[in-house]
């Protein structure tokens, strides 16, 4: 689906003729919560030229009081209309954050995509496409509304209904989406009880990011209606596989696919493996951005289908990189480390330096890991050079500031205050007294 190229006029034609009351800018922390500025209708034009302003220190991780004036240009291609809003209509707009003097602000999510893109388009590469998949738990909510620990269900992969009680919360979710524009490709039952994924056709990186968001949104709104509360975390509950976001990758010239060689056994251009090889090669470093939480490597362990170790395969699941089977315009990789807690923007970023790294390096690949690598013993992964994604945040942090491709794709601002966030979320971990600490000691000491 192309861009819809709405005008500034446009807009303000169809939010009269829609009966719209109110807009909201939206852009993205760089913990990749989406922050609102809401408007009334009498100040939409003001904000279609760029001049509504807003105050950065307020947000997390942008910038200190004495420096907060920050301005939101909108993206008019991402104007929607929200459907589930039936009286005084709410709509929304993307945006991007600059500074007052007309620089971006170098600590902007989107805009830090846009950068790493630049760079691809120097390299002759016009487009990075993603098809992104992300996954999220139904549970139940109390009387409150407060989330409980009760899942939906009792379903299994692909199952349905009666016991997929969310198939009429996720068909809602796909209606709602694809009357936002969206192109769902499949919606279907995940391996845990509870767990759904649903997958919208691949888009350009900053489309395919803005859709994370807005389907993280429309997720989270819909289930909410549904007295389900909807979460993103990477792994709610022990003992059954966590929630990922695979990425699928490509890059493109023109109209044709960098990555499709047909001359190859495996269909797969020099350009390709150059890009993967980077992709392996940074993947220690780019944890801490494409799994952000300390939830997240609790995800990250043998025996739940997510991928630990750090290598690639075109007939495996247990590598991090794995070549789906389509071919031609269809070639990509699909990296299976992210989880949905990653901010979108960051992540695409971060995964496009690596794999420009690679083709600029002519980083050499390593042979594929054709046999189940969860079965290996340590020594085996060794002698066959597989390393291990980082074991807990912190050693992600630790790896990312020793990575000097990875620091650049975030730019100094964001790397200070993203690495400051994620060691004080650390701390906080860290000290605390588990559950399970007292389970396990209380009666023993």
């Amino acid at each position: 689906m192309s861009q819809p190229n709405y005008t500034k006029e446009d807009i303000l034609r169809i939010a009269k003729e829609e009966n719209v009351r109110f807009i909201r800018l939206q852009f993205t922390d760089l913990l990749g919560t989406i922050k609102n500025v809401e408007i009334p209708l009498s100040q939409l034009e003001k904000a279609l030229d760029n001049k509504m302003m807003f105050d950065g220190s307020s947000i997390e991780g942008y910038v200190r009081i004495e420096e907060s004036d920050m301005y939101l240009y909108p993206d008019l291609s991402t104007w929607v209309i929200f459907p589930w809003v039936a009286e005084d209509r709410v709509a929304r707009l993307i945006c991007d954050v600059y500074l007052p003097d007309g620089r971006p602000f170098p600590g902007d999510p989107r805009g830090i995509l846009k950068r790493a893109l630049k760079e691809a388009e120097e390299m002759g590469y016009t487009a990075m496409n993603v098809g992104p998949e992300p996954e999220f738990f139904l549970f139940k909510t109390d009387e409150k509304g407060n989330p409980t620990m009760e899942l939906n269900d009792q379903g299994g992969y692909f199952d349905l209904a009666p016991t997929d009680l969310g198939e009429n919360c996720r068909r809602e979710i796909v209606l709602t989406l694809e009357e936002m524009g969206f192109e769902i490709e499949a919606s279907h039952h995940e391996v845990a009880p509870g767990q759904h994924e649903i997958d919208f056709k691949y888009a350009d990186a900053i489309k395919a990011a803005d859709q994370i968001q807005t389907f993280k949104l429309v997720v989270k709104t819909i289930a909410r209606q549904h007295g389900l509360h909807a979460t993103f975390m990477p792994k709610p509950l022990f003992g059954v596989n966590g929630s990922g976001m695979h990425c699928h990758q490509s890059l493109f010239r023109g109209s044709e696919n960098a990555f499709f060689d047909d001359s190859d056994k495996l269909g797969l251009s020099e350009t390709a493996r150059y890009y993967m090889a980077g992709v392996l090669k940074h993947a220690r470093a780019f944890a801490a951005v494409t799994n952000p939480t300390v939830n997240s490597y609790k995800r990250l362990v043998p025996g739940y289908e997510a991928p630990c170790y750090v290598a690639w395969s075109a007939s495996n699941r247990s590598p991090m990189i794995r070549i789906p089977a389509s071919r031609g315009l269809s070639t990509r990789v699909e990296v299976r480390n992210p989880d949905p807690a990653a901010n979108p923007y960051l992540t695409l970023a971060v995964m496009l330096k690596a794999g420009l790294d690679g083709i600029k390096t002519k980083a050499e690949l390593p042979a594929p890991v054709d046999r189940n690598i969860y079965v290996m013993s340590d020594e085996e992964r060794e002698e066959q050079g597989i390393p291990s994604l980082p074991a807990d945040l912190r050693e992600a942090l630790v790896e990312l500031m020793n990575d000097e491709v990875i620091c650049d794709a975030l730019g100094e601002h964001a790397l200070t205050h993203f690495v400051e966030l994620k060691e004080i979320e650390w701390d906080m971990y860290r000290t605390q007294i588990h559950a399970w600490e007292r389970d396990q000691y209380m009666t023993l000491y």
